[in-house]
């Protein structure tokens, strides 16, 4: 996640939500969170190989690129790498399309793949890339037949400032922006001291009190509390809120400090930050809460099962 301050907005779960829509019983597959450490563990072994980061323009990055497009390519996604240049050094996003639905009505979900120099960035991104990739393997192993179009991308050069993400956007004819109805973003779902944020759709397009409800009810359903935050600019929903696409997307927290009560409903430590190896080489896999990691990737299954049926 690029650095910025973040604000908060104190809401619990539900209470935004529709009548009955905060008991509704989940939907999706749970997504293993055995698959999901082993595949942060392939990540983390991809950065030692490559001078302990993958980071744009490095070729940890273009790896983590190449082993995930492999695993895709296998389950039957239609896959592009969409090269662009940051810096003089060229970057790649990752765009994964299932093969079934309708093309012009478009869920598509994406976090960054790439880490920022100084570490692996284990929690940020390789969290929400690893579990984006098991939601979209999901879809090939259930037989589930969605009736949008799914549509899955892994952003480079987002910690060079949303480079990747903003690339894409901007790359789309106005008739093929129109048909992305939802955009999600998962950015840090693993964070070792973790709080769990929902994207606010204050301030944000027409149509992302749904995406809000949506992953809302998912927690809320679990007897897990949330909070509502305001992201702004801070990670790659920002280029889609800015073509007015709807956005939403799940957080547990960077180096903003987590407060007394929010230990006491999450557990956890209060006057620590969610993740205290955030942009660090200690951004490892010894730096990840599993069953936040779970939580937010099951609530990543529940949406896409319920927006793109």
């Amino acid at each position: 996640m690029k650095l910025r301050t973040i604000s908060v907005v104190l809401v619990t779960a539900g209470a935004l939500l529709g009548s009955g829509s905060a008991t509704a019983a989940p939907a999706g597959p749970d997504i293993s969170v055995a698959t999901l450490q082993a595949d942060l563990n392939q990540l983390q072994s991809i950065a030692t190989a490559n001078g302990g980061n993958r980071a744009h323009g490095r070729p940890g990055y273009l790896a983590s690129v190449n082993w995930i497009k492999s695993k895709l390519d296998a389950a039957g996604y239609t896959t592009r790498v969409q090269s662009f240049t940051r810096n003089g050094v060229v970057g790649y996003n990752l765009i994964a399309d299932w093969t079934t639905g309708d093309a012009n009505n478009v869920i598509m979900l994406g976090g960054h793949l790439d880490s920022v120099t100084a570490g692996p960035g284990i929690n940020d991104n390789g969290t929400g890339s690893v579990s984006l990739l098991e939601v979209a393997l999901a879809v090939r192993s259930t037989g589930f037949q969605p009736g949008k179009r799914l549509r899955f991308a892994w952003w480079g050069a987002e910690e060079l400032g949303l480079v990747g993400s903003t690339y894409y956007v901007n790359s789309l004819s106005t008739t093929d922006r129109s048909r992305i109805r939802a955009y999600l973003n998962f950015d840090m779902t693993g964070s070792p001291n973790p709080g769990y944020f929902v994207y606010s759709a204050s301030g944000q397009p027409t149509g992302s009190t749904q995406l809000q409800q949506v992953i809302q009810g998912y927690f809320s359903g679990i007897g897990v509390p949330t909070e509502l935050t305001s992201v702004g600019g801070r990670s790659d929903h920002a280029a889609f809120a800015r073509a007015s696409i709807p956005v939403g997307g799940t957080f547990t927290g960077a180096e903003g400090i987590k407060t007394s009560a929010q230990a006491q409903k999450w557990g956890g430590t209060a006057g620590q930050a969610f993740d205290r190896c955030y942009h660090r080489s200690c951004d490892t896999t010894a730096n990840i809460n599993a069953t936040a990691l779970d939580r937010n990737a099951d609530a990543i299954a529940h949406a896409v099962w319920t927006l793109a049926a």
